[in-house]
């Protein structure tokens, strides 16, 4: 790997761990920066749930006395997100990178829509807690395998399916969110890993630098409005959907 391209590379892991810590969207800038360093698209992708994977980690770390509080449906909910998780895994890998890469301007449009939307994804007013209904795992199934196959936005898309179907607590839903954003990146590791499709060059420089990222980011969280951040998450992924529409 050239110098440039690792220099390059430790800047974007270490931005995606800034903006994770403070309003999410790290992704975005992961798997932009891999991908214009020449990265195929489907190892880029793949990379990236790598690199985003420490943060989860110690996300459900944090919460983990309000996961353990309600156990056994996130033990439920989990299963699900694990199955769902390895089937959007295992799509990326039945794809060519052509194919993928066709298909890389819409998730990017896709993605950056629900980011752009993600305060108003957000139920105003949470209605009592109530176990999660049928409606309400068929959403999360849906959006782990989204989370597999590609997973930005996958956070927003997990909290709100959770407010909407089961409410309650905030910090309650945020921590089942984490715990379950960790399990559908585990699995999804695993599968692109034993499908060859994983940078580890890239991610040796990029994980450490998102761990910095991220330390610095609450730093900076105390600094910078949150609305700023997510404009610029936003506008650096209308960038990149340009970008790969006008070059497809």
């Amino acid at each position: 790997m050239p110098i440039a391209d690792a220099v390059f590379l430790f800047v974007a892991g270490f931005l995606s761990g800034v903006v994770n810590a403070i309003a999410g969207g790290g992704t975005f800038l992961t798997f932009g920066a891999m991908t214009l360093t020449g990265v195929p698209p489907i190892i880029a992708n793949a990379t990236s749930s790598i690199t985003q994977f420490p943060g989860y980690v110690t996300s459900a770390m944090a919460y983990w006395r309000e996961i353990r509080a309600d156990w056994n449906e996130a033990l439920k909910v989990g299963v699900l997100s694990l199955i769902g998780g390895v089937g959007g895994s295992l799509l990326l890998l039945s794809m060519s990178n052509p194919g993928f890469r066709a298909l890389v301007p819409w998730l990017l449009l896709t993605a950056t829509a629900i980011f752009a939307a993600g305060p108003l994804l957000r139920p105003k007013t949470l209605h009592a807690e109530q176990p999660i209904g049928p409606l309400g795992l068929f959403g999360q199934f849906a959006t782990s395998i989204y989370g597999g196959f590609f997973g930005a936005g996958m956070g927003i898309m997990t909290l709100a399916v959770l407010g909407l179907s089961k409410g309650g607590d905030y910090h309650k839903l945020n921590a089942l969110k984490n715990f379950l954003a960790m399990l559908i990146a585990a699995v999804a590791i695993i599968v692109f890993a034993s499908g060859d499709v994983v940078g580890w060059p890239q991610a040796a420089v990029m994980v450490p630098a998102g761990a910095i990222g991220g330390y610095f980011g609450v730093w900076i969280a105390r600094r910078v409005p949150q609305n700023l951040i997510r404009a610029l998450v936003v506008a650096v992924g209308g960038l990149l959907t340009v970008y790969y529409f006008v070059t497809g």
